[in-house]
């Protein structure tokens, strides 16, 4: 049974960091593509990041980049979301999922399909 479980949320305020963990049991950690997504109240699921299986490749969504920084540790099956400069504009419940095609191919496509295991989100509130 896959379970994929976020941590590190909670409330900051604006210019502050957090950051994100996610731990992945019941798959071959190192055989999938993880990324990051959010939701804000009132508002669809976006890309936030993505890294490919092995850590060589990743991807950010604009309104992150730079501020934001993906990385996974394979050998404890590990992802995190290390995020600075929090906006207002950050506040949204966060996800980690997994996609087993090992590349970001389904990330860049927007197609959140691709990504067949996610955790429950861990929620980020940042405060002005």
């Amino acid at each position: 049974q896959v379970q994929v479980v976020e941590s590190g949320g909670g409330l900051v305020q604006a210019g502050g960091s957090l950051r994100l963990s996610c731990t992945a049991s019941g798959l071959t950690f190192d055989d999938y593509a993880m990324g990051w997504f959010r939701q804000a109240p009132g508002k669809g699921r976006e890309r936030v990041a993505c890294i490919n299986y092995s850590g060589e490749y990743t991807y950010y969504a604009n309104s992150v980049k730079g501020r934001f920084t993906i990385s996974r540790a394979n050998a404890k099956n590990a992802l995190y979301l290390e995020m600075n400069s929090l906006e207002r504009e950050d506040t949204a419940m966060y996800y980690c999922a997994a996609s087993s095609t090992r590349s970001c191919g389904y990330y860049l496509a927007g197609d959140y399909s691709g990504f067949e295991y996610w955790g429950q989100g861990t929620q980020v509130t940042v405060s002005s």
